[in-house]
């Protein structure tokens, strides 16, 4: 496999429950350095909730994730988030669902149902889109083999990023499909 699914940007999904107000945001990140910057704009921005719950999964193996109940009962919160994330089928999702406690307890099954619901809204208003995992290779050809090169980074429709000349040859900097890797090293060995 060398594509995933994923969200294309930013949505937001509100769900209410006797008077606690659950607001779910879900975004796409590429790293937990990301994830950790959202987490905190959201906690500056609503800086009076009482919870900011989250659950994220990066990567396309599944063993990258994260799931915090934020002071919530233990697996009320952060697990039901991450379950919607992986009903989705999705990765490279964060979501943070912050509540306004509304002055009733909701109880675990209540909790659970309300973080589910409010994360389900969440990616239901998301677009979802597939991504291609790609791979950057670089290697040098002598002049004479430029258009060859040209011909083949076409036909395959892989992405030129940056081209470097030498007295001697041409340096390529490309984007290849992890699907094609092995076509393109072939390739680039008999061209090289």
């Amino acid at each position: 496999m060398d594509t995933y699914q994923t969200i294309a940007a930013a949505s937001i999904g509100e769900f209410k429950e006797k008077g606690s107000k659950f607001m779910a945001y879900a975004y796409f990140v590429s790293d937990e350095i990301e994830i950790k910057e959202k987490l905190d704009l959201l906690k500056k921005e609503h800086f009076k909730a009482t919870h900011h719950c989250y659950a994220y999964r990066l990567g396309t193996d599944g063993k990258q994730y994260r799931a915090n109940d934020d002071g919530e009962p233990s697996g009320t919160a952060g697990r039901p988030i991450l379950g919607q994330i992986d009903s989705f089928g999705l990765t490279h999702v964060l979501i943070v669902v912050v509540r306004y406690y509304g002055g009733t307890k909701l109880g675990t099954s209540g909790l659970i149902n309300a973080y589910r619901e409010a994360a389900k809204l969440a990616l239901e208003n998301s677009i979802k889109i597939e991504k291609i995992i790609e791979s950057q290779i670089d290697f040098s050809v002598p002049y004479l083999k430029m258009n060859e090169v040209m011909q083949f980074l076409k036909q395959y429709e892989i992405e030129l990023i940056a081209t470097d000349y030498s007295d001697e040859s041409i340096h390529f900097r490309v984007s290849v499909r992890n699907k094609l890797l092995d076509l393109v090293k072939e390739k680039i060995a008999n061209l090289s």
